[in-house]
């Protein structure tokens, strides 16, 4: 009986991530491990659950008939497990984490700085890279990522609402004057960050104006250094302006035509083999952010 269990787990890893490494990866063991004991299930069956070529693994007929099974077995183990295992379960192990932009470096981390005195034992890394890493091949948990999603293989959980704001310095306003209109930003210089269309709503209904500027960054902060100067007007989250435009540093502009931005989401892989500490410190941080304004 015990027998007739083995290789389910990796079978059911491999037709999710479609490949043997990945869901070497996604286990935590060497993908000679989980070749191993997907071909004695096969044995045991005496049928072939995967059709194999040098960059692609798809379930035969059979295999995705025998997945539609197994993968309830393991969803009710999953929930059987998660019933006993509470939240003051002792975690340790490493948490690795790919954000990026300022959200990641002011909000985020002082939020897993808050879930690493919770849980001393557990060790949190935090990639501050822009790049979009993938996440299996980079041993990422999970990531933080703004805007709209592309890779539908992920699971992704919205964390917050990102508002836009446009701002200017009260040097620059005084210099260049304050534009009424987002059509007036045509006459101005603007601090680009990812893209050179600007996204506005018009009674009602998005309107898109492109602008021009001689200071491009995708760094957040440094678009924020470079509006502080006096190098153009900022348009970005509202969150990445609280403190200068609270103490006078940055003024708002065209606040009547503000767009309505995007979301900053989590996203991760598969979370059937999610380690709990993984489990945990993802409902922290939607628990934490839950009334983020």
């Amino acid at each position: 009986m015990i027998d007739s269990f083995e290789g389910i787990v990796e079978f059911s890893a491999v037709a999710e991530t479609q490949g043997f490494s990945a869901a070497a990866k996604q286990l935590g063991c060497s993908t000679s491990h989980v070749s191993r004991q997907v071909s004695r299930l096969e044995d045991r069956l005496g049928c072939t659950l995967f059709a194999r070529s040098t960059r692609l693994v798809t379930l035969t007929d059979s295999g995705n008939a025998y997945y539609q099974q197994v993968k309830e077995l393991i969803e009710g183990i999953e929930q059987a497990n998660d019933a006993v295992s509470q939240r003051e379960t002792h975690l340790s192990g490493k948490l690795k984490v790919s954000a990026a932009g300022g959200f990641a470096e002011h909000y985020l981390a002082p939020a897993l700085m808050e879930f690493a005195e919770m849980y001393q034992d557990v060790t949190v890394e935090i990639d501050l890279n822009s790049r979009l890493v993938n996440l299996l091949e980079d041993g990422v948990d999970f990531a933080i990522r703004y805007g709209e999603l592309q890779d539908s293989n992920l699971i992704a959980r919205k964390l917050v609402s990102r508002p836009l704001m446009a701002v200017a310095s009260p040097f620059y306003i005084e210099k260049y004057g304050q534009p009424k209109h987002p059509a007036n930003l045509k006459d101005h210089n603007c601090l680009i960050a990812n893209k050179d269309t600007w996204e506005f709503t018009l009674e009602g209904k998005p309107e898109f104006v492109k602008v021009k500027g001689r200071w491009k960054s995708n760094n957040a902060n440094l678009i924020l250094s470079a509006c502080v100067k006096g190098l153009g007007i900022a348009y970005m989250p509202k969150s990445t302006f609280k403190e200068v435009v609270k103490n006078g540093t940055l003024i708002p502009i065209l606040e009547p035509y503000w767009g309505k931005g995007t979301n900053s989401w989590i996203v991760y892989p598969n979370k059937r083999f999610m380690p709990q500490r993984v489990r945990v410190a993802i409902d922290f941080l939607l628990e934490y952010f839950s009334h983020w304004d």
